[in-house]
C-alpha cells in the first residue's frame, strides 16, 4: 500500500504528540519475521490473550483458524490489542498453512512433548507459530504439515501449558533473541507509515472526513 507521506502527516496532526511518539516508537519494534497460528482454541480468553502477546512482544499479524470453534474475538481480555494487530481469520487450516507458505514462513508445530528445545530454534529464518486446543493439541493435518516442531522444556510433574502461557513465553525467548541478533526483521520505511496510517485512522472516529478535507483541499 502506498501511502501519501502529505496525507498521513495530516491525519496524524489531530493526534496528541505523546500519541504520534507512540505510534512511532510501537511501530519500530513490530516484525512480520514471526507470526502466529491459533487453531481452533475452544476457549474463547486463551485465543484474545494470545493476540494481547503479539502486541506486546512486537508481532503485527496473528492468524486464527476456526474451522471448528467459530467464536468472536473477546475485547475485553484482548484489551484493544485486536486495533493494533492484524487479525487475519480463515475457516480452514489447509488454506492458512498454504497462505503462510505463500508468505514464505516455514510452519512450526508447537508440542509439549516433541521437537526442537525453545532456547535452540533457528530465529533466522522466518516462521509461523502454530498452537493447538487447549485438550487435543494440533490437528493431525498441521503435524503433518510442519517443517519444525519446538517444545518448551518442562521440570516438574505438569506436563503442558494453558496456550496463552505458552505462547507468551515462546514469543519473549524468540523476539529477544531476534532483537539482539544481526537479522534484518523491522518493517521497511513503507511498511512502517502503512501501519501508521492505518492505526491513526483506527485511532480517530472521523478520520473518513478528515481525509476528504485533506483530498478536497490538494
Amino acid at each position: 500500500m502506498e501511502v501519501n507521506p502529505e496525507l498521513l502527516e495530516y491525519l496524524e496532526s489531530f493526534l496528541t504528540s505523546r500519541r504520534r511518539e507512540l505510534f512511532k516508537k510501537v511501530i519500530d519494534q513490530r516484525t512480520d519475521h514471526f507470526t502466529v497460528a491459533t487453531q481452533d482454541v475452544y476457549q474463547l480468553h486463551n485465543t484474545s490473550a494470545v493476540i494481547r502477546s503479539c502486541d506486546v512482544f512486537g508481532i503485527q499479524n496473528i492468524h486464527v483458524v476456526e474451522e471448528v470453534n467459530l467464536k468472536r474475538i473477546d475485547r475485553e481480555i484482548a484489551m484493544g490489542a485486536q486495533k493494533w494487530v492484524d487479525v487475519n481469520r480463515y475457516t480452514s487450516t489447509k488454506e492458512s498453512i498454504n497462505t503462510l507458505r505463500e508468505k514464505g514462513y516455514r510452519i512450526v508445530a508447537t508440542s509439549p512433548h516433541s521437537g526442537i528445545p525453545l532456547q535452540e530454534f533457528d530465529i533466522t529464518r522466518p516462521a509461523a507459530i502454530f498452537f493447538g486446543t487447549e485438550t487435543d493439541g494440533l490437528s493431525e493435518e498441521v503435524i503433518r504439515e510442519a517443517d519444525e516442531f519446538i517444545k518448551i522444556p518442562m521440570f516438574g510433574f505438569t506436563e503442558s501449558l494453558n496456550i496463552s502461557v505458552s505462547a507468551a513465553i515462546i514469543l519473549q525467548d524468540i523476539t529477544a533473541r531476534l532483537r539482539k541478533s544481526g537479522v534484518d526483521w523491522r518493517f521497511s520505511e513503507e511498511e512502517k507509515m502503512a501501519k501508521r496510517m492505518d492505526w491513526a485512522q483506527k485511532n480517530l472516529k472521523n478520520a473518513p472526513e478528515i481525509i476528504k478535507r485533506f483530498q478536497a483541499s490538494h
